[in-house]
């Protein structure tokens, strides 16, 4: 019973985190999710401007919506027939490669905010 409760939370928490991750990088990239100071790539140079904002999420996209699968199929393996030890593995892993892409994104949407001229006060 344990360990389904296990793999039943596991599957849960990757699951939804992954669809959270593919939702905000598709809804900020798209213009639906605004700038703001809850959700998406909140630097400096994002939050500087909307253009700068929509500039990062439009780079981001792509490394941000693979981590947001990576985390689906990392859920997933909770309901393989294999030992919870080995489905615990493959989360810790799978948790460490999508956390890798959310900073990749980040990084990459970061420097895309940069190479946006600064808006003009006319």
């Amino acid at each position: 019973m344990e360990d389904m409760i296990v793999r039943l939370v596991l599957l849960t928490v990757m699951v939804g985190a992954g669809i959270l991750l593919i939702w905000s990088a598709r809804a900020a990239a798209s213009g639906r999710l605004k700038r703001n100071q809850f959700a998406g790539i909140r630097t400096s140079r994002t939050l500087s401007s909307d253009a700068a904002w929509q500039a990062a999420h439009v780079r981001a996209q792509r490394p941000t919506v693979i981590a947001g699968f990576v985390s689906v199929a990392t859920g997933l393996t909770a309901l393989l027939p294999v030992q919870v030890e080995a489905v615990g593995i493959t989360v810790i892993t799978g948790c460490a490669v999508m956390l890798a892409l959310v900073l990749y994104g980040a990084r990459v949407g970061h420097n895309a905010a940069g190479d946006v001229p600064p808006a003009s006060d006319s």
